[in-house]
């Protein structure tokens, strides 16, 4: 099942405009709330209607101003999940999950099948107060699939779960992927979530998107300033562009020279650029082990907190170069000592170092 969506939409003060596509891969869309994730969901559905724009689903017009097409949500095909879940108190699993099959038929999926595939065997009986939170989203997503669609729409779905639910749901998500070559668009504003999930990224902000890539191109490569905000990369330094040569494109940031790689567009000398390094590449040497002297600094570390198997330092430079944010597992915490070491040389390699024009 494919999807082309272009639409644009004004809702009072907030101008929508997107486009993005999906093909038997789960595609997230990222962004903080507000920004129109659920609008595009609601907009795929039908629920919404664009002002103009084009949504083919299957290689069907689902959409079209020019064409004058607009179908009705029960003749898209498309699979939804919203956040609340919306089960039926007064039905049991078997009649929440029947309701969303087509009137006169199942249309090539049993109830039984649809039980079996979500592993909700023998709790066809039971009201959706008995069943537990992860229980109760098995038979929303055998719901959304009763139709025999392969376009699966998802609200944020796991929101409400604790953790270890939310793990286990996610893989369980993967599974349907796999098994039934689902097309699954998942709104969500957890960072970890999107990159758990994502074949491709589309982060939203203010009704636009600002990026939609492979999930790594996005998380390494942002194209702006606010992209590298909005999917949590904590280093980012205003730099100037001095020149470049074998080492890479260098850039001043706070009195040190910074080598990046920048690929076939290397910004010209003299233009003002973001330079944006994710914690988690950000290297702690001793003095001993340096390589060479190139993208080194020397800095102390001023805060450390620990959030389970990791931990982030904060480190402030001994001299020149920009403060920093530095994410450790707890492995390499210990064989390093870091709790016993406050200043540290610090490596930001050329490869991890990612220039984006000024924003």
């Amino acid at each position: 099942m494919s999807l082309s969506f272009s639409a644009q939409l004004r809702l009072g003060p907030f101008a929508y405009d997107a486009t993005i596509a999906a093909d038997q891969e789960i595609v997230v869309l990222f962004g903080h709330s507000g920004a129109g994730k659920t609008v595009t969901l609601q907009l795929i559905a039908g629920l919404l209607r664009p002002d103009s724009g084009r949504i083919v689903i299957d290689d069907a017009l689902a959409f079209d101003t020019e064409a004058k097409v607009d179908r009705p949500p029960q003749q898209r095909r498309v699979g939804y999940v919203v956040q609340d879940l919306a089960l039926f108190p007064h039905l049991s699993v078997a009649q929440n999950i029947a309701f969303g099959m087509p009137r006169g038929g199942d249309n090539g999926t049993s109830l039984r099948s649809l039980v079996s595939l979500l592993r909700l065997d023998g709790l066809e009986e039971r009201k959706p107060r008995t069943l537990s939170g992860g229980q109760q989203q098995r038979v929303a997503l055998a719901r959304a699939l009763a139709r025999d669609t392969r376009l699966l729409l998802l609200d944020e779905p796991f929101s409400a779960l604790d953790e270890s639910l939310r793990a286990d749901l996610r893989r369980e998500l993967l599974r349907l992927r796999r098994e039934l070559g689902l097309t699954i668009v998942f709104v969500t504003h957890d960072l970890r979530e999107a990159h758990l999930l994502a074949d491709r990224l589309a982060v939203f902000d203010d009704g636009h998107v600002l990026q939609f890539d492979a999930r790594e191109t996005v998380f390494r490569k942002p194209v702006s300033r606010r992209v590298a905000e909005l999917t949590g990369v904590s280093n980012l330094f205003a730099g100037t562009v001095i020149g470049t040569d074998a080492r890479g494109t260098a850039v001043e940031v706070n009195g040190l020279t910074l080598y990046c790689s920048t690929g076939d567009a290397a910004p010209r000398p003299g233009q003002h650029v973001d330079v944006a390094i994710r914690a988690e590449r950000v290297n702690l040497r001793r003095a001993a082990s340096a390589p060479d002297e190139t993208n080194l600094m020397e800095a102390r570390i001023v805060e450390e907190f620990a959030y389970g198997a990791t931990h982030t330092l904060r480190l402030e430079p001994t001299g020149t170069g920009p403060q920093l944010e530095v994410e450790l597992a707890a492995r390499p915490y210990e064989v390093l000592g870091v709790a016993s070491q406050r200043t540290w040389l610090v490596e930001l390699p050329r490869e991890h170092l990612h220039v984006m024009p000024a924003g």
